[in-house]
């Protein structure tokens, strides 16, 4: 994981102290749950997926919902064992696959553990999408399903609420890559076994830059991905100390987005409804509710 002080886990490569807020040698975990509230084709209603949720990040968006985790840190320590028995249990529970939410900090460490298992359900890498391309090559060996968010294409607005500024390059890169290695999606019973998924929440006066996201990705790379578009956004935590996040996404913002993606010619994926945006689609985190399988 460290070479020569650097991480190599995240494109960001922090010396020493890490932008993450992961401590080296654990792998520390939020939630085990059965999640019903993730797009279809890897979510049926008869099964689930098998969620774990990391904690800490290698982004903290200011507007994240889930910032209980990526901020504050909340969960409990791991080795990677630990963590092997876990991902083996979650295998048993009759679940679609097994999706590791927000896992790329941990990437050396969870490449390790997923090589020496041979597991019977497929493996998503549900990621913020600032992956390196090395990475993306390495993970492709044992990850079945790339969940790629798709968050920004101006690098002002990525440095603003992501601290990044080379977010869209090196997304749109590792993007690239991952459809080079999985080329085509394959699906059982409308259930998908391997593949992408390009995912976006669109935020509040910001739908332009959603827009040139998916320009640029038709340009680069073409209209060959299951896409979801997400209208969920909810201004919590730090959003609200920005004026143009602290309100809901309008209608309009929104319909403009999905008609412009739909007449690029991204037709297949989902669309999410607009009453989407409230937070009891949000798990709970806390000490009482760490299995929910």
């Amino acid at each position: 994981m460290v070479n020569n002080l650097i991480c190599l886990d995240c494109p960001r490569k922090c010396k020493s102290n890490s932008f993450c807020g992961k401590v080296y040698g654990k792998i520390r975990i939020a939630k085990v749950m059965r999640h019903f509230f993730e797009e279809p084709i890897i979510c049926p209603k008869n099964m689930g997926s098998g969620a774990v949720f990391f904690s800490n990040c290698s982004l903290k968006c200011v507007y994240c919902q889930n910032y209980q985790l990526s901020h504050l840190g909340f969960g409990k320590d791991f080795n990677k064992n630990q963590v092997s028995e876990i991902f083996k249990k979650v295998e048993s529970s009759n679940v679609a696959n097994l999706n590791l939410v927000t896992p790329t900090h941990y990437t050396t460490d969870l490449i390790d553990i997923l090589s020496k298992l041979n597991l019977s359900i497929p493996v998503i890498w549900n990621t913020s999408g600032y992956e390196s391309q090395q990475n993306i090559i390495k993970l492709a060996g044992v990850v079945d399903i790339f969940l790629f968010d798709f968050k920004y294409f101006s690098s002002d607005l990525s440095f603003k609420y992501s601290k990044v500024k080379d977010y869209f390059q090196v997304c749109l890169e590792a993007l690239k890559t991952a459809r080079k290695l999985i080329p085509q999606d394959i699906f059982e019973n409308n259930v998908l076994k391997k593949g992408i998924i390009v995912r976006h929440l669109v935020l509040p006066n910001c739908y332009l830059d959603s827009i040139k996201i998916f320009d640029l990705i038709k340009s680069e790379i073409g209209c060959n991905f299951i896409v979801s578009i997400m209208s969920q956004f909810v201004p919590v935590y730090k959003a609200v100390d920005f004026v143009e996040l602290n309100s809901k996404l309008s209608k309009l913002q929104y319909k403009k987005v999905v008609t412009h993606i739909k007449n690029l010619g991204f037709d297949k994926g989902f669309i999410q409804d607009f009453d989407s945006a409230d937070c009891s689609y949000t798990p709970r985190f806390d000490e009482n509710s760490f299995w929910e399988l």
